[in-house]
């Protein structure tokens, strides 16, 4: 029991050197990273899905798959698109659909032992919270032109000596939708992949310990471990959805209160309570 312990205390310390970005190889002087590798694997799988699920488009699908994707759309299109932007929603369903299937198949292989999930470095969700950002500014400037665009950041009915505070703090918290869209996605991602590998590591560390010892002592702990690190694992299953869902919807909510800048708040909500998209 104690020699497992030790052994787990040791190889846990040097954990988090796994989870970081490494070249695997060079392609024309690009440095390509696991977590750039897995990017382009999970873009391959989107393009895929795509391209079979458009391949026999019925007005009833017959085929599994795709009446899979068929209803994540759907998912997308109403909970997402309809409910969150409001009028004007359709033509932005295919880029929301896109980061949602993305985000979430990225997520996804994460979860395969041995394998990285892209959305796992802060670079890559950067990348992703800077393309929304860049999206529904540019429908923003698109729908109301430059200067009402800008104009929109002071709300109705803000008295006249604090339009500027308000302005500017409206215009602040507008920026930093970008960082918080990526460090959210990032830390959560993160953070659970790291409990993955810790809970890995103690349930490899205490059956191969009780297998080569036959000690029952050590038995007991490493089931529990291994029931904790199934557990584990079907949770970190819902949070790939989640975390897919929560940049997308949110993504979302900034679409509709770019081009609907005073219409009444439409806030993404779960279970009846408003998330906060600011």
């Amino acid at each position: 029991m104690g020699e497992a312990l030790e052994k787990f205390v040791a190889e846990a310390q040097g954990l988090y050197a796994n989870f970081e970005s490494t070249t695997l190889f060079s392609i024309g002087g690009w440095n390509i990273s696991q977590y750039t590798l897995y990017m382009f694997i999970a873009l391959a799988l989107v393009l895929l899905a795509v391209l079979i699920g458009a391949r026999k488009l019925e007005f009833i699908p017959h085929k599994k798959f795709t009446a899979i994707l068929e209803y994540g759309y759907d998912f997308i299109s109403n909970s997402v698109g309809a409910d969150v932007i409001g009028e004007g929603y359709k033509k932005h369903i295919p880029f929301l659909a896109t980061l949602f299937f993305f985000i979430l198949f990225a997520n996804v292989i994460g979860l395969i032992p041995g394998a990285k999930a892209a959305t796992g470095t802060i670079s890559i969700t950067w990348a992703l919270a800077l393309v929304s950002f860049i999206y529904f500014n540019f429908y923003g400037f698109k729908q109301l032109g430059f200067f009402r665009y800008m104009k929109s950041f002071a709300p109705h009915g803000v008295p006249g000596p604090m339009i500027p505070v308000i302005w500017f703090l409206e215009f602040v918290s507008m920026v930093i939708r970008v960082l918080t869209l990526a460090v959210r996605l990032y830390g959560n991602m993160l953070a659970g992949h790291m409990i993955l590998a810790v809970f890995s590591l103690a349930t490899t560390i205490f059956l191969q310990t009780a297998i080569f010892s036959m000690d029952l002592v050590v038995g007991i702990p490493a089931i529990a471990w291994f029931f904790l690190l199934f557990f584990m694992y079907a949770l970190e299953t819902l949070v790939a959805f989640l975390q897919a869902y929560v940049f997308t919807i949110l993504s979302s909510s900034y679409i509709g209160m770019a081009i609907h800048p005073h219409s009444a708040a439409r806030q993404p909500r779960f279970g009846g309570h408003a998330i906060l998209a600011r």
